[in-house]
């Protein structure tokens, strides 16, 4: 089944990200915090806690008082949702028929002291119906920018995942004159396009933090091509002048790449990266990489802007744990 063009886009609610459950009506059988895990869920045959059937999701008991369930999520940084997808990934007798969804905007800070029965809420999702066992997609048609979600279930049940698919939007104006990584997905990064992403996907080159494993980071599959190329394009989330780089291969040992180089390039508002006419910058001469290790470039830039999107060049293949590019806004 094909995906919407929006699944291609960052998930603001990701755990990795900084997402957070804040609170439910009820998770008796299963903890609210597994709705923004990576994945869409596993399911373990015979596997049971002291409530009952060990589930990957988040599920209330079985309502027996008038109402429905509900759980209010922080997204990890504030955005505009292009669409969600609320998946029921093996929970079939046990899913809810419908789902909703409501956003607020709010300060993070003040989420410890908010009482969320006063809360303007906004529906963003009306009730609609949910299969069981299924990835339940829906566009979103709303301009605002949102920092928490309700999502509502009729009556109870269970949700392997809540993935909510949209762009970053972030005032940065406020730091022009300060260095910050122009890529990182917090500040509206965003990995547009790559030719390879077999083993892991290219938006965990921006994320924050450390990567955990090989799996948190974007690797290629073993190309057998002589004089290959892997690539992937990263969008600044500001136009911006870089001052240094870091490319990190942290846990890749037998499989990082012999070497890297990067371009950049300055698109107009419109202009496409797969546009023939792009003019690619070179910016980091092709330059060796180690194992599992942390490699800076600052003398090595040959170009320093200003830019609207790096390409990051792997040979032959291999992985790499995460991109850093830092430096200032332009404007």
């Amino acid at each position: 089944m094909s995906q919407p063009d929006f699944t291609k886009l960052l998930d603001l609610a990701a755990e990795k990200l900084g997402g957070k459950t804040l609170l439910s009506s009820d998770d008796f059988f299963a903890p609210m915090e597994n709705l923004i895990k990576p994945g869409r869920g596993i399911f373990i045959e015979d596997k049971y806690t002291d409530h009952g059937k060990w589930m990957d999701g988040w599920e209330s008991r079985r309502k027996r008082t008038p109402g429905n369930d509900w759980c209010i999520l922080q997204l990890g940084v504030s955005g505009k949702i292009e669409g969600v997808d609320i998946d029921t990934n093996f929970f079939l007798g046990n899913h809810p028929p419908h789902a909703a969804l409501e956003a607020c905007c709010i300060e993070p800070s003040a989420t410890d002291t908010i009482n969320w029965d006063t809360v303007e809420w906004t529906e963003i999702l009306p009730k609609s119906p949910l299969d069981a066992g299924s990835q339940n997609l829906y566009a979103i048609d709303s301009d605002a920018t949102w920092t928490h979600l309700r999502l509502q279930i009729y009556p109870d049940g269970g949700v392997a995942r809540l993935k909510v698919y949209g762009e970053v939007k972030k005032d940065l104006s406020n730091i022009a004159a300060t260095q910050l990584d122009l890529v990182a997905a917090l500040n509206g990064g965003r990995s547009v396009l790559c030719n390879d992403m077999f083993f892991s996907h290219m938006n965990n080159l921006i994320m924050p933090g450390k990567g955990k494993d090989m799996g948190d980071g974007w690797e290629t599959k073993r190309n057998r091509t002589p004089n290959n190329v892997d690539w992937v394009i990263i969008k600044f989330a500001y136009k911006g002048m870089i001052d240094e780089i870091m490319v990190d291969t942290k846990h890749f040992k037998g499989n990082y790449p012999d070497s890297c180089s990067i371009a950049g390039c300055l698109l107009d508002n419109g202009q496409g990266v797969e546009d023939d006419s792009v003019e690619w910058i070179d910016l980091l001469p092709q330059s060796k990489l180690s194992a599992d290790n942390e490699h800076h470039f600052k003398e090595e830039l040959s170009n320093r802007g200003p830019f609207t999107h790096v390409k990051l060049m792997i040979y032959p293949d291999g992985g790499i744990s995460r991109l850093r590019i830092y430096g200032t806004l332009a404007d």
